[in-house]
């Protein structure tokens, strides 16, 4: 007896529309796993989450539907990872650590700003699993399993008037990430942090709610957050870990066999994803800047706002039990 999510259509805007319901089926039908997007087939997310389908599907060499739910259809990031927790609507998904820290104050560690020094140092703290024992506790306190890290890009602020230094973003109303530890650096740096909804950016700089926003590339592009603030700052503050998360409901509910080739699959998808992501990180800025979408801005300051913040990423680990992980990482 198999587990299957079966998706239906509700009104209610807070879910996105769709409610996961489980239904029993018999052995002899094909396993059905849903997957959730928030975006198109061109973005590094989707294309890890389609890399994951096809290795398991072959792998697997047995019938088995894979559904991926894209555009936002099942909501947004953190919605998947409470459906995942749940064990209802969605399977996998890539979600921002920052969306996990209702089941663990220390995922937003993972990657916070300034943490990585480059994309070498980035690697090497990847290769070497030092998130493991973050990995361990959003499995015991959320059961959702982080199966391999996606992510390279490298984030920027997106700014609807020319800003270029420390001193002239003093003050500026920037939408960050739901979690404490992004409110907290940005604060650090003098910049004014608030936590809008990601659908919600484009509206809020637009009707000058906010000024600006921080995102790398790929996000830039597709949700063309460069039309109402075509300025951006070359901030570097931050590279991103986007995990491969697995239900671990769904998980014990599939063969071991099944469940073997879902983790093997998982770390393989997540490294191509990184590939893909650190890759065209750069193709797409100079792209978007020869359309005259956008202006990239040298910033000034970089290094005086990374000591603004080292003192409250310190406080931060320590204070979510993470001390040991950030000296491996400062090592590396």
């Amino acid at each position: 007896m198999v587990r299957r999510r079966t998706v239906l259509k509700g009104l209610g805007a807070a879910a996105a529309g769709v409610i996961g319901m489980p239904a029993i089926v018999k052995a002899q039908e094909p396993i059905t796993l849903n997957g959730a997007s928030q975006f198109n087939d061109d973005h590094p997310y989707t294309k890890t989450m389609a890399k994951f389908a096809e290795l398991v599907t072959e792998a697997w060499g047995k019938p088995i539907n894979f559904i991926l739910h894209k555009n936002s259809s099942l909501g947004l990031e953190k919605q998947y990872f409470e459906y995942m927790a749940q064990g209802r609507a969605v399977d996998y998904a890539v979600v921002s650590p920052a969306h996990m820290s209702t089941f663990s104050k220390a995922a937003p560690f993972i990657d916070a700003p300034f943490l990585f020094r480059d994309l070498d140092h980035w690697n090497k703290v990847l290769e070497a699993d030092v998130f493991k024992p973050i990995a361990d506790e959003i499995a015991k306190k959320a059961d959702v399993m982080l199966i391999g890290y996606g992510g390279g890009g490298i984030r920027n602020i997106f700014i609807n008037t020319p800003m270029s230094s420390l001193q002239q973003i003093q003050g500026l109303k920037v939408r960050v990430q739901g979690a404490p530890i992004w409110s907290r650096t940005f604060a650090a740096a003098g910049m004014s942090p608030t936590v809008i909804a990601y659908s919600e950016i484009y509206n809020a700089i637009q009707n000058n709610v906010i000024q600006a926003g921080e995102n790398e590339a790929a996000g830039v592009d597709s949700m063309k957050f460069y039309e109402v603030a075509p300025n951006l700052v070359l901030t570097q503050h931050a590279i991103t870990i986007r995990p491969l998360c697995f239900s671990g409901k769904t998980f014990r509910a599939l063969p071991k066999e099944l469940q073997d080739i879902v983790l093997k699959a998982g770390k393989e998808a997540s490294a191509y994803g990184r590939q893909i992501e650190s890759s065209e990180d750069e193709q797409k800025l100079e792209a978007l800047e020869k359309a005259g979408k956008l202006k990239r801005i040298p910033f000034e300051g970089r290094e005086e706002m990374k000591k603004r913040v080292e003192p409250v990423l310190e406080a931060y680990a320590k204070e979510i039990g993470a001390e040991e992980i950030y000296k491996k990482i400062l090592a590396m």
